[in-house]
């Protein structure tokens, strides 16, 4: 079982409104198995094109789940479309229908004769009680391949899935999977790619997987093991150790944490504190340190000073320095940082002046221009960014970027 495909049924996650959370669970649960889904389909309800998922699915996996479409509606298909991929009848089984009755029958009700469709199985298929709701799984075994239809509703598929798939996958797959997620910051996602040219794995037992995401690039390992599952963890700590060399310090994370999760366990292991001033994000740099559990161990106080006056007046940014060289600047973002760290008494001040967009651009100061500054023993560091994209992706940049000089300051200097 090494090929794993999901075919997600339902018109409703064809719009807007509604997300496909049955794939993530099971995702989850067969990497617990070592198994690795390879491909996701979602389809609407439509009879022709429910089948063409189904049989694109069938001829490519091992393992095929397919979920949604076993309630009692006209639009509930999955289990014909089956049936007619697999050329195979559909027979009433007399103990589902028993069983469906029941369940209305303690609620004191007639079961309704829509239901009766929900007692039809796939001849040759084991059926899979569920014990959430009407609609059972099915479970088919044909030429070498494995077909499973789980309900749609969250709770009855995780019910029936554990009950009925788990032990049945648990006693089939020898496989083990081992994954690890290297987080960097700092660099983009062509100049990670130049920077470990030849590291990609060519052997079907390795994978990487490069995903950008503002001022964050992450690079997911997986390696696969047919003999242990220390095997796989060896593999994959291979790989991911080679990363760690290529990209050095725009490392920031290897066991999946955020970049303010990081910055706030370097702050509590020396026992330093960390005050913000923040103008263009808005809050967002202290709505993320403040985030993490424990943060009011080293998180004093942050402040929004979005206009020139409250620079001047809470932070104490001379007027002059606002008027020569502008509220964005690199001399205005060290005063900011400074001033933040006077007025708190922190161990660290940060500071983030800019331009979000989509206004407010001037000569020599286009939409996008951040400084940031980090104050602290020893002086001032003040960067200079210029971000693409919108005002949301601006000030995303900008809170990793400020948050990433404080990370590598303090990676740079011994606790105490």
């Amino acid at each position: 079982m090494k090929r794993v495909v999901i075919v997600a049924v339902g018109s409703e996650m064809l719009t807007p409104f509604f997300q496909d959370t049955d794939s993530l669970f099971l995702t989850r649960r067969l990497n617990d198995f070592g198994l690795d889904v390879e491909e996701k389909i979602i389809v609407g309800d439509e009879s022709d094109s429910l089948k063409k998922a189904i049989r694109e699915g069938r001829d490519r996996a091992d393992l095929l789940f397919v979920t949604g479409g076993l309630g009692p509606t006209d639009d509930d298909r999955t289990r014909e479309a089956v049936a007619a991929v697999l050329n195979k009848p559909l027979d009433v089984d007399g103990r589902v229908l028993a069983a469906i009755e029941e369940r209305f029958f303690r609620r004191g009700k007639t079961m309704p004769p829509a239901n009766r469709k929900q007692a039809e199985v796939i001849r040759g298929a084991d059926v899979l009680a569920n014990p959430a709701g009407t609609a059972p799984g099915l479970w088919i075994e044909e030429e070498e391949k494995i077909i499973v239809l789980l309900p749609g509703p969250p709770r009855e598929l995780e019910s029936v899935f554990e009950a009925h798939v788990a032990p049945r996958i648990s006693g089939r797959s020898r496989a083990h999977l081992a994954r690890k997620v290297l987080k960097a910051a700092g660099l983009t996602e062509s100049e990670v790619e130049t920077m470990i040219q030849g590291l990609y794995p060519r052997d079907p037992g390795r994978r990487l997987t490069i995903l950008a995401f503002p001022g964050q690039i992450e690079l997911h390992v997986s390696a696969f093991s047919d003999v242990s599952a220390e095997e796989a963890e060896r593999t994959a700590e291979s790989l991911a150790s080679a990363l760690r060399e290529r990209l050095g310090p725009a490392v920031f994370s290897d066991d999946g944490s955020d970049l303010e999760a990081v910055v706030g366990r370097l702050l509590a292991e020396r026992k330093e504190t960390i005050a913000v001033a923040e103008s263009c994000t808005g809050g967002l740099v202290c709505r993320r340190l403040t985030r993490i559990a424990g943060s009011s161990a080293y998180f004093l106080e942050g402040l929004v000073t979005y206009s020139n006056q409250a620079k001047i007046g809470r932070l104490g940014v001379p007027a002059r320095m606002i008027e020569e060289h502008g509220a964005v600047s690199g001399e205005t973002a060290r005063a900011m940082a400074e001033g933040v760290r006077r007025v708190s008494g922190a161990d660290y001040g940060l500071a983030v002046t800019g331009i979000a967009g989509p206004s407010g651009a001037a000569a020599g100061k286009p939409v996008g221009l951040v400084f940031c500054a980090a104050s602290g023993p020893g002086g001032t560091r003040v960067e200079r960014f210029l971000f693409l994209g919108d005002r949301s992706h601006v000030q995303a940049q900008a809170a990793q970027g400020i948050l990433d000089i404080l990370r590598r300051r303090l990676e740079e200097k011994p606790a105490r």
